[in-house]
């Protein structure tokens, strides 16, 4: 692991601007019914969309809409971290983007269904308020699909 004061001075200033208070206690919830009952969508910080979409920007808020019916080998990542390695998601995108083992997961009845689509966000760079307004957009879109669960891949 690398240790702060081996890194650049840029990167370790970017690095310790983001040493935030925790955010509180995570709120507990409890499920009203199984997993093999509930709409799941996948949401990824790893920067992926399709070939032909804009790639994301360094600081960048956004996300990138994936239909649930995607070939895996139609993303590419434009994730801007330099330190991010890559290799496993050339060598399999479940690795960031777990959508064929949730196939799997809803073919054998262990999850309800997967959502018509799944999301995919830039991570490494901004603070979490910053990302707001897309959440809240992107909250309505899950809501209006059905979605009552999500899986979250921080990368």
């Amino acid at each position: 692991m690398v240790r702060l004061v081996d890194l650049p001075e840029y990167e370790r200033e970017h690095l310790l601007s983001k040493n935030m208070e925790p955010l509180g206690p995570t709120p507990w919830v409890d499920l009203d019914r199984p997993l093999s009952e509930r709409k799941v969508a996948l949401i990824t910080t790893a920067g992926l969309h399709f070939r032909d979409d804009e790639g994301f920007e360094f600081a960048d808020a956004s996300y990138r809409v994936i239909p649930g019916d995607l070939e895996g080998d139609e993303l590419v990542m434009s994730h801007s971290s330099v330190n991010f390695d890559r290799t496993g998601f050339q060598d399999d995108i479940n690795v960031v983007f777990p959508i064929d083992r949730f196939r799997e997961l809803a073919a054998e009845g262990l999850v309800g269904s997967l959502a018509t689509q799944h999301f995919s966000f830039m991570g490494a760079g901004l603070q979490p308020a910053m990302y707001e307004a897309s959440v809240r957009k992107l909250a309505g879109l899950l809501i209006k699909d059905a979605v009552d669960t999500v899986f979250l891949t921080p990368v």
